[in-house]
């Protein structure tokens, strides 16, 4: 595998542009340990090898158990995670495949009994935002494995 390009240097301005939507997530005092769940089963449905890769270092460097990231892509079978992570990874999942069925109103509500209306958006914004970096890392050809966790997010 070889990366195709550097779209940081082809268009900075517009990875610039994602990275403020990137900061403004992480700041939108959503938990940091639900945001890399997010980010990582997004990454699990689209496929994308560089994110996970990311993803999931991070997740372990914040203090997430290998036993919650490996069942992530089973979690209505597992039970290691709480009804509100639950909420928002299907969440998640149908932002995701949103061409299959939308979100439909029982999610909503699902994912309102655990999220304000602000979290909510806030959810979705971090949903779209690691939908955009997977199609990115996918369609420029990045390649995975040398990433390194900053040493505390």
């Amino acid at each position: 595998m070889e990366i195709r390009f550097d779209y940081t240097k082809a268009q900075p301005e517009a990875f610039q542009t994602l990275l403020k939507l990137e900061g403004y997530v992480r700041k939108s005092g959503l938990d940091h340990t639900l945001l890399e769940l997010i980010k990582i089963r997004a990454s699990q449905i689209n496929g994308c090898a560089y994110c996970l890769d990311m993803h999931t270092k991070d997740a372990r460097a914040m203090g997430e158990t290998e036993q919650r990231l490996y069942m992530l892509n089973a979690w209505r079978e597992a039970p290691f995670y709480t009804e509100a992570e639950r909420a928002a990874i299907a969440l998640t999942e149908a932002v995701t495949k949103i061409s299959e069925a939308g979100v439909p109103q029982e999610l909503y509500a699902q994912v309102r009994n655990h999220f304000d209306e602000g979290q909510f958006a806030n959810l979705i914004m971090a949903i779209n935002a690691i939908n955009c970096w997977n199609r990115i890392a996918i369609s420029t050809g990045m390649v995975p494995g040398d990433y390194q966790p900053a040493a505390h997010k």
